[in-house]
């Protein structure tokens, strides 16, 4: 796909991408379009947001993550850019990975449940010129990366984010309001029960629902498996004791619920591309906090 994204698996023989969490990758990602379409052109699935900004139809395309794009509707007229973003850095470092809907409404518009995953809003003429300059002032920050850059990017998503949920607060209203609280429990579960051994079916027991429903519904609303975010819990813990602790890698397999340290090691390095010890060298403060 593109720099911005990485394969992580295949969904029903779809490739299904990834935002890098790795230490290089900034939180937000730009990139150009060209006349001979978006930069994927197979069907495909992202598990992050996406907005695409056509300036030749004065028009912004909102990605569902999760659900599977067909870029057959571009053919060989886009021309514009794609802004990819990591949706966990909106919530300013917090460990939970999930900034939901609930929690967060800057980012209820990518679950707005449009056939094909595509959201089409045309901007109002008085508008082009703003999301040129955001877009424009996000690719300088991201070329130059001066000191405070990744800061300088968040501010600018944010500010694209706010005009984007003011004009989609009539198409995503009913989802506002009939929001599913089955992903929210979920959602609870896993964040209180991360340091523990967990499962679907332990997730499904506590809810008092069916492995299969709860599979459903959580896949439907999230492009994701109930596994799948435990394990995104487990792996933002992991970062966030292995960045702020000199905690044996061991330790941090223990504390996000793995007990065997190996499986924890190759279950990090598939979901970030690096080892955890490698992870620690390049985020870890000069003087982590002392443990034991």
């Amino acid at each position: 796909m593109t720099p911005s994204a990485r394969l992580v698996r295949h969904d029903d023989g779809i490739p299904v991408y990834d935002y890098p969490t790795d230490p290089a990758t900034p939180p937000v990602s730009v990139v150009r379009l060209q006349r001979d379409g978006l930069p994927e052109k197979r069907r495909h699935i992202h598990d992050f947001p996406i907005l695409l900004y056509l300036p030749d139809t004065a028009s912004v395309h909102v990605a569902a993550a999760g659900d599977a794009i067909d870029p057959v509707w571009a053919a060989d007229k886009t021309r514009g850019a794609a802004v990819f973003f990591d949706p966990a850095a909106l919530e300013g470092g917090a460990r939970s990975p999930w900034p939901s809907w609930r929690s967060h409404p800057l980012l209820f518009p990518f679950v707005h449940g449009t056939a094909g995953g595509l959201l089409h809003l045309q901007l109002p003429d008085a508008r082009k010129p703003f999301w040129e300059s955001g877009i424009e002032s996000l690719e300088t920050e991201l070329s130059d990366r001066r000191d405070g850059y990744r800061q300088a990017v968040l501010a600018h998503l944010t500010l694209l984010l706010i005009d984007l949920a003011r004009m989609t607060d009539d198409v995503v209203g009913d989802l506002r309001r009939s929001n599913d609280p089955i992903v929210a429990d979920v959602f609870a579960v896993i964040d209180r029960r991360v340091g523990l051994p967990l499962s679907l079916k332990d997730v499904a027991h506590e809810l008092g629902l069916t492995p299969g429903h709860l599979t459903t519904v959580v896949r439907r609303r999230t492009g994701r498996t109930v596994q799948e975010w435990i394990t995104k819990r487990r792996m933002t813990e992991a970062r966030a004791l292995l960045a702020g602790t000199d905690m044996p890698i061991a330790e941090v397999a223990r504390r996000v619920g793995i007990s065997d340290a190996g499986y924890f090691a190759r279950l990090f390095r598939s979901t970030h591309g690096i080892s955890p010890r490698e992870w620690r060298g390049h985020v870890a403060p000069e003087t982590p906090l002392r443990t034991g």
